[in-house]
């Protein structure tokens, strides 16, 4: 991709680097919690509680919180300058579209974290992958990920790309009310089958998303190179639930999917893609 030199947002929290963190508070010694339990006992208090209590008024030693500072490589500088680059094209691109429909874009903000995150729906673990947040509209990405897009035989910038393309889709479901419906019919589901289809719809339709951003780029800022396209599609067919499954060595099944198979986010992907249309996205009437 041609993202060098390109603008960078704005939007970017970098806690990267705050490395392991000891947490502390009081430390009770062992006499005090004898005594706690006893009279926690005579008066029929909850013990748990009376610990804590303790813990809060300084009933025993403080302990500091240690904080071990990491400074990321040139690899990873890198990765995150093309982080906050491309989190700049989707915000001019959608900014672009809601504009020509009459609407205002809302941009989230890009939280960029290695370790563990908090955020406004939990605490989250890199593991987890990249996700959004839609209690405080902020796409969380742990630049990990890229490397493990490489080991699912996904590689290169568009591929990364349009994983960012992908939680920014889902912004734009939040702010829109998508996600807000999609809830609602998840709440009067049946089965946890109906449940899961309904979550796969939101991911397919945030995979089209990612897609007519990158139809918008490619138009506009001349970003995609060749072999990009390949590359993104290479991706969206490594993190099908299908592809995942079988390389986890389980059986295929299909009831359990929340993401969509490979094939499917394939589908979405082009669609996005060759038609820059957000209205081509709608996979609630069209199905999937």
């Amino acid at each position: 991709m041609r993202w060098k030199g390109q603008r960078k947002s704005s939007r970017i929290d970098d806690r990267r680097g705050k490395g392991g963190v000891v947490r502390g508070g009081a430390k009770l010694s062992g006499g005090m919690i004898v005594i706690a339990l006893i009279f926690a006992f005579i008066t029929g208090q909850n013990p748990l509680a009376m610990l804590g209590n303790l813990m809060q008024q300084g009933g025993g030693s403080s302990q500091q919180q240690v904080q071990i500072p990491k400074q990321p490589s040139a690899a990873e500088q890198e990765n995150a300058e093309f982080a906050s680059v491309i989190l700049a094209s989707t915000e001019d691109m959608w900014t672009q579209l809601f504009r020509a429909a009459g609407q205002q874009y809302q941009a989230p903000e890009m939280v960029l974290f290695d370790g563990q995150v908090q955020s406004r729906c939990g605490i989250n673990s890199e593991a987890v992958g990249p996700f959004y947040c839609p209690a405080d509209n902020k796409v969380y990405l742990s630049l990990g990920f890229f490397r493990q897009l490489e080991r699912m035989g996904a590689p290169g910038d568009f591929a990364r790309a349009y994983v960012i393309g992908h939680e920014v889709g889902h912004h734009i479901q939040n702010i829109t009310g998508t996600a807000r419906q999609v809830r609602q019919w998840q709440s009067q589901a049946k089965s946890k089958t109906e449940v899961n289809q309904l979550s796969v719809m939101m991911e397919l339709q945030a995979d089209c998303l990612a897609g007519v951003w990158a139809h918008h780029a490619n138009k506009k800022q001349n970003m995609l190179e060749p072999g990009d396209i390949e590359e993104g599609l290479r991706a969206a067919a490594s993190i099908g639930d299908d592809t995942i499954q079988s390389r986890a060595g389980r059986q295929v099944d299909v009831e359990s999917f929340t993401h969509g198979s490979s094939e499917q986010r394939v589908k979405w992907l082009t669609r996005g893609l060759q038609t820059g249309q957000a209205d081509s996205c709608d996979t609630f009437s069209e199905g999937v």
